[in-house]
């Protein structure tokens, strides 16, 4: 790791609060191994830069595997358990027909704060599968910002509900381009994007790059 000691907490903004409240109904259910051809291309893309210092966000739960393998690359990792977050009902506005509803607004001017163009790369996971609907076009606009010119986004998305093989999972990198999927009880399947849905969530991109894998995943690499 090439960090050092006095730095390390403030690299993994919220790392320790998302662990703790990640570690919360963690499923007792062993972790599966899927190759992604997504990944390994998002990892090529970060050791061909040649730059130093890359800056990359991981908006799933706090991952131990993924700290030690991109810091290993010489990256800094910052961590945001974005949906986790999503869940706080301080974040809840009363909408006029009395139905309560989280303001956008609110939450991210309390999360992902950070200034424009901070990041290099951004592993987005399957959280936009999962995420309250308000929340969905506000963060791939808030990602976009985030990201330098020709940064690069790892997405994943549904091609199908499958009920409870659908969980949502904490993804832990094991290598360059095979993770291991650890389920988190607590979350549902909110929606299924087919190819246009992609296109036009992330249409400001410069590019997107689909793969498909066995497991009804479909990987999306964007540059921005």
């Amino acid at each position: 790791m090439s960090s050092s000691g006095h730095n390390f907490k403030r690299w993994f903004r919220g790392a320790d609060h998302s662990q703790a409240k990640g570690a919360e109904g963690v499923d007792a259910a062993p972790r599966t191994s899927r190759r992604c051809i997504g990944l390994g291309d998002f990892i090529r893309s970060l050791t061909a830069s040649g730059e130093e210092k890359l800056c990359v966000l991981d908006l799933g739960p706090t991952s131990p595997n993924n700290i030690a393998f991109l810091t290993e690359l010489g990256t800094r990792v910052y961590n945001e358990d974005i949906l986790r977050e999503s869940e706080d009902s301080g974040y809840l506005l009363k909408q006029e027909d009395g139905s309560m509803q989280i303001d956008p607004l609110k939450f991210f001017a309390e999360n992902l704060n950070y200034p424009p163009e901070r990041f290099d790369a951004i592993l987005c996971w399957d959280v936009a599968d999962y995420l309250p609907e308000a929340l969905v076009k506000p963060l791939v606009e808030r990602l976009q910002a985030l990201l330098k010119p020709k940064g690069n986004l790892l997405a994943f998305f549904h091609t199908k509900d499958a009920g409870e093989e659908s969980l949502y999972s904490r993804h832990h990198i094991v290598q360059k381009d095979v993770l291991e999927l650890e389920p988190v009880q607590g979350f549902r399947l909110k929606r299924i994007f087919n190819n246009r849905h992609i296109e036009n969530l992330f249409k400001d991109f410069a590019s997107r790059k689909f793969f498909l894998g066995r497991d009804n995943i479909r990987e999306v690499l964007m540059v921005r």
